[in-house]
């Protein structure tokens, strides 16, 4: 079933005596819910996992639409990447006119990595020999060396709005502020 889709039961409205009994429609009106998003008869959710959560494994209960609890399990070296989509079947909505099959439950699964300077400098390396060895990179004197900063996308914006207005002030001098005498 699905938003807008109309229900009819044919001669169950109100009967009177000598009169032919109408129709009942019944038309379906879908809610948004804070959790699933209805594709047909797929639901969709998005999980928040913490990295721990994603390299070493996970459970994690799920309250459905019909009320129950379900319990998703990633097993230990199961790894969930940021952006995977899983599913579960048959955890979605009722198939219309196949009341005992469903849909799927489609789950896309954010990882949240910690703050930085989570670790001190002994334990992060210990972390670095427990993971896949990295990738060195051998510079060379064509290769010149950058900072990463964090990404500020109002810095674009003011840089961009400052410049106009410097260059307002090269094509279009204003004066200064005029004294006032009495």
């Amino acid at each position: 079933m699905k938003d807008g889709q109309k229900i009819t039961f044919h001669g169950e409205g109100d009967q009177e005596p000598g009169l032919e009994p109408g129709d009942i429609i019944i038309v379906l009106d879908q809610k948004d819910h804070a959790v699933f998003t209805r594709r047909g008869e797929d639901l969709f959710m998005c999980m928040d996992i913490q990295l721990v959560e994603a390299l070493c494994g996970f459970q994690k209960p799920i309250s459905t639409l019909d009320n129950r609890t379900i319990v998703i399990t990633s097993h230990p070296g199961q790894i969930v990447k940021h952006g995977d989509i899983k599913c579960v079947l048959n955890e979605g909505m009722p198939i219309y006119r196949r009341p005992y099959e469903k849909g799927r439950l489609i789950i896309e699964f954010k990882v949240n990595f910690p703050e930085n300077g989570f670790l001190s400098p002994d334990k992060l390396s210990l972390l670095e020999k427990l993971l896949p060895e990295r990738k060195e990179v051998e510079e060379t004197d064509e290769m010149d060396q950058v900072e990463l900063v964090d990404f500020d996308p109002n810095q674009e914006r003011r840089r961009h709005y400052n410049g106009e207005a410097y260059e307002d002030d090269e094509h279009h001098p204003r004066g200064g502020v005029q004294c006032q005498t009495s």
